[in-house]
């Protein structure tokens, strides 16, 4: 969720300013790039020159960098700038500045200017946090669009027991990441993907397969990831990294595998996009001893496999369908039939007649043909801006 998103965090003048070392050097393993403000009372419990290293740029804490240079810090660009701001630890202090709109520093400069989602994590003594103004300043705050990390209890720096103690860095990352994805397009959908081929053995040593390299069929297990999906990826054999943890992948072999782990998961998904090349016949007569070569011909008996995606078709009940259409000629007629038959909501068609389309490259060109006919096509792009588009079709229609 924060792979690639653009971060402020502000730190302000309290105790807990020392954990803004972990809370940034957290955003940066999850992919995020970071630039830190800082108050000039943080300034007593943390250094910039600490949040400078993990974060890898300049700390802001002055409108300008130096009085001999008089360099102007633009606090607007740096609001604008922000896909989120996060203010850990935010003091009693600087809610009640933040509440009233006191601009009287840098910090609140840039969250006076900040178009993005603000993440505030309070952090102050247990009286302080109670106290009626700071209740009352929360609640402007979460009324101005403002989201709030509420503190967690426990041993205050007054050595008192309660609430007020600024959560841990990780309940931080954990939260903003959720908060993120329950509010993409996809986000509660249970979303089934295959992908790449399948292996029918001839013996122990050989197989019959296809060209299927399944770089299509995980890009839209990345992309429904980040749109905050529930995704199971089925995949054949294939060489792909799993595209990131909350990824539940299951590697099949065969288009019995295959079959068996798409129909275990169906009866719980709210859509099944099959995107795996899986392979319409394997062997009639599987030998359990290497094949020996021999004079002349060899002739190998192929039995059909079971169509995993009509069967999907037969059987589903409020699950969206989606398969693709590999075609060479009569490439519309061809997948129409094919949406038709296998009872599929739409069907995603890419020809191999079309340059930088189809198998092993790292772009398609599809186009997207629904139940009532209606063709929407789309230029050669990445297979990830593929997958976007495929996604996005799918939200907005189904």
């Amino acid at each position: 969720m924060l792979k690639g998103k653009k971060v402020v965090v502000a730190v302000t003048g309290s105790i807990a300013a020392y954990k803004s070392a972990l809370i940034v050097r957290q955003l940066i393993k999850a992919g995020a790039e970071v630039k830190v403000v800082m108050t000039a009372s943080s300034h007593d419990f943390i250094t910039p020159l600490t949040l400078s290293t993990l974060s890898k740029n300049p700390v802001f804490s002055e409108f300008t960098s130096s009085k001999e240079s008089g360099t102007w810090n633009n606090h607007v660009d740096l609001g604008l700038w922000a896909d989120i701001m996060l203010v850990a630890p935010t003091t009693a202090n600087s809610l009640s500045k933040m509440a009233s709109g006191e601009s009287d520093n840098f910090m609140m400069a840039v969250y006076l200017s900040a178009k993005c989602p603000v993440y505030i994590a309070p952090a102050m003594d247990l009286d302080m946090y109670k106290h009626p103004s700071t209740k009352e300043n929360i609640e402007k705050l979460v009324s101005f669009g403002n989201v709030i990390i509420y503190p967690g209890s426990g041993e205050l720096a007054s050595g008192l027991e309660g609430e007020g103690r600024l959560a841990e860095p990780e309940d931080i990352i954990e939260f903003i990441e959720r908060d993120i994805k329950s509010k993409q397009p996809l986000f509660g959908k249970k979303v089934l993907i295959t992908a790449g081929p399948t292996h029918e053995a001839l013996d122990p040593v050989r197989y019959i397969g296809n060209r299927s390299t399944g770089k299509m069929g995980f890009a839209l297990a990345q992309i429904a990831s980040e749109m905050g999906a529930e995704v199971t990826l089925v995949a054949g054999p294939v060489s792909l990294k799993t595209p990131n943890s909350s990824v539940n992948r299951i590697d099949v072999i065969s288009a019995k595998d295959m079959f068996e782990a798409v129909t275990n998961e169906f009866s719980n998904q709210d859509v099944v996009i099959m995107a795996a090349a899986i392979a319409d016949y394997t062997t009639l007569n599987y030998s359990d001893s290497k094949i020996k070569k021999k004079e002349g011909d060899l002739s190998i008996s192929l039995k059909r496999t079971t169509d995993i995606l009509a069967h999907l078709g037969e059987n589903k009940t409020n699950q969206t369908l989606v398969g693709f259409a590999l075609e060479t000629n009569n490439e519309l007629e061809n997948a129409k039939g094919k949406m038709e038959r296998k009872k599929l909501d739409f069907i995603i068609l890419n020809s191999l007649n079309d340059k930088g389309a189809g198998f092993a490259g790292d772009t398609n060109k599809i186009s997207i043909i629904d139940a009532n006919n209606k063709v929407t096509q789309f230029e050669l792009k990445s297979k990830f801006e593929v997958a976007a588009d495929i996604l996005n079709y799918l939200s907005q229609n189904h």
